[in-house]
């Protein structure tokens, strides 16, 4: 008992003895020392930043990147407790450091100098501008100019320095900045700027560099429709991501950058900074580790992908110069190469193309203008463009005639030059030399690219075949491609006209032809130009093989499948093999053996010297005043390996992009090293609808 009451008493003393310790620490805190650290309170903040996740690479399917993310600069400005004569000056001198080490920053103030104007798309654009910002939609470029000067106090009197620091000022009103949120000035700037800022940073109150990942394409142009390009994340798309993004991020807006977003973008990290009030950085430091994105590889070749780009701008400049005899006005066409058997995209070129370097950062006004031109080069024409095929899809009026009993595989029909019904259409043999091809079968029809046969073709079986086995190779209806934007094209069928309108024995005759409402991407021509190859077996066009994540896992196919199909909103039917009688397709496949292999066939002025043997279609499709050429073509015959399709708007004759073909077959087979002689002499066949 005399020992437990000694206990007690020797824990009562202690605890006495601490809070008297407590007491006297206290009072030195908040009493002796209290002002000392209210001060030094009052001039410190501590800010917590993200640390940037490093962007998922973009591979091609050897492993060579395309798009990737490298350590840059990029410098913001936080509020600090300055005056607003002070903070124009201090975002001037700001300025003139990034100008002077050739640094862009952010620009969307609307208004130009030396003239004054607006730099809006539109008068409509305008107006909504100047009422958003309550001004009269009287007032002038220039007045709206002023009008900003006053409400941001600007004293500067030279007009070229004041729109510097409206430039900084309008986008701190459009994002927001506070003393712990800053606003991005440059997303890239230089190493020298990031020196003078640093060492200096108590002489531009607020400013902040942050080390970060900058996006950068590795070959500039090349795969540039494929890959996309990203851009400051707007005001709707930060509304439904304010999860993952703050309003300074940047964001896939096209292609694979786009589709992949949430693939792409990894888990940002969390640092911590110190700063004065006056906006000094005193210290910073890592509270939570940056994951990277994951890695997107592609099926596509580089090299190939390459060397198609070039064929196809060659092949358009030597149109344009008349080096096929005649000269056809044309800068925009569309390139997609497909392994057969399994619907990989080996290649796709879309022409003219753009560095999407431009983008990040910020494009400049300069720069969006040269790409906002009638040829458009952001589009991608291999997807988002539907073209008559005209002669290249009489192989599918070949297949659904042969398949419902409309012809046999020896049946001869006698081209007599004018076809006797409807409009009384002619063969283009009859528009040329005012005769007709004579007596033709299946595969000598697809050889001399016979319209009148075709015709007879569409007249016995009726459009509702023709659109059944059309719609079979996937012709009028997305391919489910990983992409943007991707075209349905159209049918020529009666569901295209709507239900309760006629349909005409006239528009079966020209859409038996490729021509009627037919339209179609260049890539659903080339997935079709497959499915003749590989037997008529259906296929999935895919531009992506695998994606892989920072810890070296795949994500499973099937869970790729998925998110692209509620990223793109595809809703891919399932669709009945109709099983293609095989000494059928191999009728037509002799004719497109025929067409580069023979005498008289439509391209063999390119292909009769060349070490393969390949299966092709030329085609010339009127498009109101201009007249599109297609070559469609695989490559080996007797083993087929790869589909090419090319599509040159006003390219004049198939005949004239079959060159196109032949060198991209060379590259894929190992030729590109060995000398390939064409015959440039041989006059080409002058095409109508074929």
């Amino acid at each position: 008992m005399k020992n437990i009451n000694l206990r007690l008493n020797l824990i009562t003393v202690i605890i006495y003895v601490i809070g008297i310790i407590l007491i006297l620490q206290l009072f030195n805190l908040q009493i002796l020392r209290g002002d000392s650290y209210r001060e030094q309170s009052n001039t410190r903040l501590t800010r917590e930043s993200k640390v940037e996740a490093a962007r998922g690479n973009i591979l091609d399917k050897t492993g060579n990147i395309l798009a990737s993310s490298s350590m840059g600069f990029s410098l913001e400005l936080y509020k600090s407790k300055i005056e607003t004569d002070e903070l124009n000056n201090n975002i001037l001198n700001i300025i003139k450091v990034l100008e002077a080490n050739g640094d862009k920053y952010v620009d969307s103030f609307p208004i130009d100098i030396n003239p004054f104007k607006f730099n809006l798309e539109n008068d409509e654009k305008i107006a909504k501008w100047k009422k958003d910002n309550n001004i009269s939609n009287e007032a002038s470029a220039e007045q709206c100019f002023y009008i900003f000067k006053d409400r941001y106090r600007i004293k500067n009197e030279d007009i070229v320095e004041t729109r510097k620091i409206m430039t900084i000022r309008y986008a701190i009103n459009q994002t927001g900045y506070s003393s712990t949120k800053s606003m991005k000035i440059s997303s890239s700037i230089s190493r020298n700027s990031a020196i003078i800022f640093s060492e200096q940073s108590e002489l531009y109150p607020g400013i902040n560099i942050v080390v970060e990942p900058i996006r950068r394409y590795t070959s500039e142009n090349l795969a540039s429709h494929i890959l996309g390009y990203i851009g400051k994340i707007n005001d709707e798309e930060y509304k439904n991501k304010k999860d993952r993004y703050d309003s300074n991020d940047y964001i896939g807006k096209t292609g694979i950058e786009y589709v992949f977003e949430d693939y792409l973008k990894g888990t940002d990290g969390i640092k911590q900074i110190d700063m004065s009030v006056e906006g000094t950085v005193t210290d910073e430091y890592i509270t939570q580790e940056a994951v990277s994105g994951s890695d997107v590889v592609l099926t596509i070749d580089a090299n190939l992908q390459r060397v198609a780009e070039n064929a196809l701008a060659n092949n358009i400049k030597k149109i344009n110069s008349g080096g096929f005899s005649k000269r056809y006005a044309t800068n925009s066409g569309a390139i997609v190469v497909m392994n057969v058997k399994s619907g990989e995209i080996l290649a796709m070129a879309s022409y003219p193309d753009y560095n999407p370097n431009l983008f990040v950062g910020g494009i400049s006004t300069q720069n969006w203008k040269s790409y906002d031109t009638a040829d458009k080069p952001l589009l991608n024409k291999a997807i988002q463009s539907a073209y008559a095929p005209g002669s290249t899809f009489k192989m599918v009026t070949a297949i659904a005639a042969l398949e419902s009993g409309a012809t046999t595989r020896t049946e001869k029909i006698n081209d007599t030059g004018v076809y006797y019904a409807a409009h009384k259409p002619v063969c283009w043999l009859w528009t040329e030399y005012h005769r007709g091809h004579g007596r033709l079968n299946v595969s000598d029809a697809i050889k001399h690219s016979c319209n009148y046969f075709f015709y007879e073709m569409g007249n016995r079986m009726g459009i509702d075949t023709l659109a059944k086995y059309a719609s079979y190779f996937g012709l009028g209806k997305k391919t489910g491609v990983e992409l943007t934007g991707e075209a349905s094209g159209t049918l020529a069928s009666r569901a295209v006209k709507g239900e309760g309108q006629e349909w005409y024995l006239g528009e079966t005759l020209s859409a038996a032809i490729g021509q009627s409402y037919n339209n179609f991407t260049p890539l659903q021509m080339c997935q079709y130009i497959s499915m003749l190859a590989n037997g008529g077996k259906r296929i999935n066009t895919t531009i992506v093989k695998s994606v892989i994540k920072a810890d070296g896992s795949e994500i499973p196919k099937a869970e790729i499948d998925e998110y692209v199909n509620n990223k793109l909103g595809l809703n891919i039917e399932n669709t009945e093999d109709l099983n293609i009688n095989s000494d059928n397709l191999k009728a037509v496949l002799e004719g497109m053996r025929s067409v580069t292999t023979e005498t008289g066939g439509t391209a063999y002025n390119v292909f009769k010297d060349f070490n393969i043997e390949v299966g092709g279609k030329t085609g010339s499709a009127e498009a109101g005043s201009k007249v599109n050429a297609w070559f469609a073509g695989f490559a080996p015959f007797n083993n087929p390996e790869i589909a090419v399709v090319v599509m040159v708007e006003n390219g004049g004759h198939g005949n004239y992009t079959a060159e196109v073909v032949r060198e991209i077959i060379a590259q894929y087979f190992g030729m590109n090293g060995n000398q390939i002689v064409e015959n440039v002499t041989a006059i080409p066949y002058t095409e109508t609808n074929r």
